[in-house]
């Protein structure tokens, strides 16, 4: 891969956590929930590049046309690239605009524009390399850099920070739905591109009761290998809402013949399943519909377009629960826009 400007690659990347760290040295910031990126400029040569170093400058062209349109003619930017509705983001509209046809990209990029959320700043306005500065002197050029190039640009925002551990706990507390959790940085480090020293993420793992409403076999052999999980609207409809597996192979034979007895159409009153999971292409289109008696305890991480955004991690059978008590209210929170950080 080329880039205009000697910066390493894949950029700093970020260790889980199950807690927020405390302490001087540290400092938070929030998880947005989009495209990690590194945006390149030398003169008029932009480029966009995903974590994994896939170029998306043509998935965004109203991205380019923003960082183009900066006076600073020289820089590398570290953010993520979010689209926002309705003052809360929204991952799949997003994930549209990794599409094949520019026209499609074009109208996408004028209906659901993204927003670059600036966090570091590899590369100054002068073309000096910053990775070696430890955090703090960067944030402070990257600030310099904000109030001078980023000034009234409603595409390019510079992403909040606090070293007030309160301040991140209420982040984390208060916007559990729109955030995708809370980042920790170690303010006296320098750019630890590709490594996970310095950084931590704290995720908002949030738990459902669903429904079990269908299952699918496995690719290898005639066991059950994941759950078709569903949730009730306010119509006491049962829409299907994602899967969980990971099942362990010792439980399979009971459980696929204890699924089997209870097999019974539609599976699904609401919205089904509509072929293959997105997550493995080598799964079958087939499932099995089951009459709603089966509930399960998921963890989840982000539910967003009446479904859960990965697979699910089972957590618990819940034999005392009502299925007619997994509603897709428990999943729907109400929480604050992430965007008031801005404001």
């Amino acid at each position: 891969m080329s880039l205009p400007l000697p910066i390493d690659y894949p950029p700093m990347e970020a260790d889980s956590a199950k807690e927020i760290p405390t302490g001087p040295e540290w400092e938070y910031e929030p998880k947005w929930d989009g495209f990690r990126c590194l945006a390149f400029r030398d003169g008029e040569h932009l480029d966009i590049m995903s974590k994994s170093g896939q170029p998306l400058a043509r998935y965004f062209p109203e991205m380019v046309e923003a960082l183009l349109a900066l006076t600073a003619k020289k820089f590398v930017l570290d953010g993520e690239l979010i689209v926002t509705q309705e003052r809360t983001l929204d991952f799949d509209a997003l994930l549209q605009r990794i599409h094949p046809a520019e026209s499609r990209i074009r109208k996408l990029a004028k209906e659901t524009p993204a927003t670059l959320m600036v966090f570091d700043l590899l590369v100054n306005a002068h073309g000096k390399n910053l990775t070696d500065l430890v955090l703090d002197e960067r944030r402070g050029e990257l600030e310099q850099f904000a109030g001078t190039c980023l000034r009234g640009n409603k595409r390019i925002r510079l992403s909040p920070r606090t070293r007030d551990f309160d301040t991140a706990k209420e982040w984390f507390k208060r916007m559990a739905g729109p955030l995708d959790g809370v980042i920790a940085k170690r303010v006296d480090r320098p750019y630890d591109a590709g490594a996970r020293k310095s950084m931590l993420k704290i995720k908002n793992l949030r738990t459902a009761d669903c429904v079990v409403g269908g299952f699918r076999y496995g690719a290898k052999e005639k066991l059950v290998g994941s759950l078709l999980l569903g949730l009730y609207d306010e119509e006491g409809k049962l829409n299907h809402v994602g899967f969980t597996s990971g099942l362990a192979a010792a439980d399979k034979p009971a459980l696929t013949k204890k699924l089997e007895a209870i097999m019974e159409p539609p599976g699904f009153t609401g919205s089904a399943p509509g072929g293959p999971s997105r997550w493995s292409t080598e799964r079958s289109t087939e499932w099995q519909p089951l009459a709603p008696k089966l509930v399960v305890e998921v963890q989840y991480d982000h539910f967003s377009g009446d479904r859960f955004r990965h697979g699910t991690k089972l957590l618990h059978w819940r034999p005392e629960k009502s299925p007619k008590q997994c509603k897709l209210s428990q999943v729907r929170h109400e929480s604050q826009s992430p965007l008031m950080l801005l404001d």
